[in-house]
């Protein structure tokens, strides 16, 4: 394994000592996105991938699909089997799937497709769809078109180049599978205190390997930022924007 890779693995299995703060603090998904990934006209079995704490499962079992979530990190399902006892759970990867040959409808990624390790992820997401299923990726990233978030992005970047989402591993997955890809644009925003910003930053896996030191440092860098920006200063609550791209994948 590369130095590379096992930074990746690294930060992939940091989550899980961030998890109940990941589910308390991370967007959820916007309800038209998830409906152009999986349609709105039948229930499907959908298997959510790197589910972590349920925040795309959530919204795919309230229209009304079947839901099976899996994800790598014990302690995120942990958080995700508490907050929504009606969604079974399996350990499991991208890379080596704990279901069934051809018995899903759809797969879905939420903010996780840059941790797959394309080739095998696709062979596996192959194997357990059936024909005519779909993989449905998406990911929210900050709006920076909003000036104060501009500002954060800006400080964040120097960190998380390269560990947030990576679009072009859409066409990479896609190649593998042989799929057709459609996409569309959404948005969501949340409402959130300044500290709420700076805890959610927190569980972003690049600041979850950090030592002590270095992340309170890091953190204390953001919360001057949110202090002094005049957009957030003296605010009691902030709205955090996100722009949501979804991603649907048909093989061929």
């Amino acid at each position: 394994m590369t130095g590379r890779e096992d930074a990746l693995h690294a930060r992939a299995r940091s989550f899980g000592s961030v998890a109940a703060s990941y589910a308390l603090l991370r967007p959820s998904y916007p309800v038209d996105a998830v409906e152009f990934l999986l349609g709105r006209d039948r229930a499907l079995d959908v298997l959510d991938v790197g589910a972590g704490t349920g925040l795309l499962s959530e919204i795919v079992l309230g229209r009304g699909h079947r839901v099976r979530a899996v994800d790598p990190s014990p302690e995120m399902l942990a958080e995700l089997d508490a907050r929504l006892p009606a969604i079974a759970t399996a350990v499991g990867t991208a890379e080596s799937l704990p279901a069934g040959d051809a018995s899903v409808d759809a797969v879905v990624a939420g903010q996780a497709a840059h941790w797959f390790d394309p080739a095998p992820a696709a062979r596996e997401i192959r194997r357990v769809l059936r024909d005519g299923g779909v993989l449905g990726l998406v990911w929210n990233t900050r709006d920076v078109r909003v000036p104060w978030v501009a500002a954060l992005d800006a400080v964040l970047d120097l960190e998380a180049r390269g560990h947030e989402a990576d679009q072009g591993v859409v066409d990479l997955i896609a190649a593998e599978l042989g799929a057709d890809v459609a996409v569309a644009e959404s948005r969501i925003v949340q409402r959130v205190r300044p500290e709420d910003v700076v805890a959610g930053i927190g569980t972003r896996s690049y600041v979850a390997v950090m030592d002590d030191a270095g992340r309170d440092e890091f953190l204390a860098g953001i919360r001057a930022l949110l202090a002094d920006h005049p957009d957030t200063q003296g605010r009691a609550e902030l709205e955090l924007p996100y722009r949501t791209h979804a991603y649907r994948l048909t093989p061929r």
